[in-house]
């Protein structure tokens, strides 16, 4: 039986398999690229294996070297001054979404806002940043900055967002 199993997997001795040599492998130069590309389909007699398996080529097209691609300028980040929203109900993030949607980076407080609102609020704008690649994080105490894609945020209004004492 493993014998069986073992001739079956093609593991058995080499004599069993002497009727499948096809003697040494036929030596070919490889094709110069004028005659690769040059490569015609044939289907005639001459063109069969010695198993009846039909060759063919197919005719390949030579990729011009000198074709141009097309060149996209990718715009600079723009600069934006943040819309401070402080919802009191989760209707207010209507407004936050309408800004971020217009590439307004938006700063939302919510302190002194119940947990379960606070909860949803920033599972709602979590979920707005991520949708249009934006991104969003947390600047202080229950206050997180939503900034959309290609906007920057000055270094003036980083340093009073994090800094609310900070006159400027």
């Amino acid at each position: 039986m493993f014998k069986k199993f073992m001739l079956y997997l093609g593991l058995g001795p080499d004599e069993a398999y002497e009727e499948f040599d096809i003697g040494d492998p036929v030596a070919r130069d490889p094709l110069s690229s004028s005659e690769f590309v040059e490569a015609r389909s044939s289907t005639d007699a001459s063109s069969r294996s010695s198993w009846g398996v039909e060759q063919t080529s197919t005719t390949v097209r030579a990729v011009d070297s000198l074709s141009t691609g097309t060149v996209k300028r990718i715009p600079p980040p723009v600069a934006s001054r943040p819309h401070t929203v402080a919802p009191t109900s989760f209707e207010d993030v209507q407004e936050m979404a309408d800004r971020f949607g217009s590439d307004q980076p938006v700063i939302v407080n919510l302190q002194g806002v119940e947990s379960e609102l606070s909860r949803r609020i920033i599972d709602f704008a979590s979920g707005v940043c991520y949708g249009v690649g934006g991104e969003m994080e947390k600047v202080a105490n229950q206050v997180y900055l939503l900034t959309p894609t290609n906007v920057e945020i000055s270094a003036a209004d980083r340093l009073r967002l994090e800094d609310p004492d900070h006159a400027g």
